[in-house]
C-alpha cells in the first residue's frame, strides 16, 4: 500500500484514477491544480506523486522541482 499524491484539474480524471487506486488498497489524497497539490506536499509526506504536467497556475514540472 502507498500513500499517493494525485493532481490533476480534471475531475472526471481525478475521480476516476483515485477511486481506481484506492480500490486497489492505496491511500490517495487529491489535489485540485499544482498549488493545491504544492500545499499537499508540504502538509505531509507521500511515497508517490502523480501530477498533469498543465494545470493552471503550477504545472507538473514546476511542481515537481
Amino acid at each position: 500500500m502507498a500513500r499517493i499524491l494525485f493532481a490533476d484539474d480534471d475531475t472526471a480524471l481525478r475521480d476516476l484514477a483515485s477511486r481506481a487506486l484506492r480500490n486497489d488498497g492505496h491511500v490517495v489524497v487529491v489535489a485540485r491544480d499544482g498549488t493545491d497539490a504544492d500545499g499537499q506536499l508540504a502538509a505531509g509526506a507521500f511515497d508517490v506523486l502523480v501530477s498533469d504536467v498543465e494545470m493552471p497556475g503550477l504545472g507538473g514540472f514546476e511542481l515537481v522541482e
